[in-house]
């Protein structure tokens, strides 16, 4: 996840906690983690295995930067005055899922395509809405 990212998700944080839904993030390395912390305002998981990102996993190719769209996303973040390290791996796209209680299972899921490709805030705000409190 990146920062831009993180920073959106953790904007939701007073309307997760009125629903008593957490918010978590589980990264692939520890690099860059320091940095990351002050946009994310939730507990971070290490998964050095890297299962939570499988069983296939997804990376973005080289060629994946010669486009105008992760370029685009790249600009949007800097003019939030949110940069990114540059250290660690960074190809491997990540995901943001909601997930219900018990067996709900998987309320909502967004499957980063490319650099930038951000879930819809309104989105996951609806699928917190969807769980049920037995």
């Amino acid at each position: 996840m990146c920062r831009e990212e993180a920073s959106g998700l953790s904007s939701l944080r007073p309307q997760l906690d009125e629903r008593n839904v957490k918010l978590y993030g589980v990264i692939h390395e520890n690099f860059g983690v320091e940095g990351f912390q002050p946009f994310f305002k939730g507990d971070i998981f290490l998964d050095a295995q890297r299962r939570f990102y499988g069983p296939k996993e997804r990376w973005m190719g080289v060629s994946g930067f010669v486009r105008l769209s992760v370029w685009a996303s790249i600009f949007r973040a800097r003019g939030k005055e949110i940069d990114g390290d540059m250290k660690g791996e960074g190809r491997l796209l990540g995901a943001v899922y909601v997930i219900g209680p018990g067996d709900s299972g998987v309320l909502f899921e967004h499957r980063e395509s490319e650099f930038g490709d951000h879930a819809n805030l309104t989105d996951v705000m609806e699928a917190v809405k969807s769980i049920r409190k037995d």
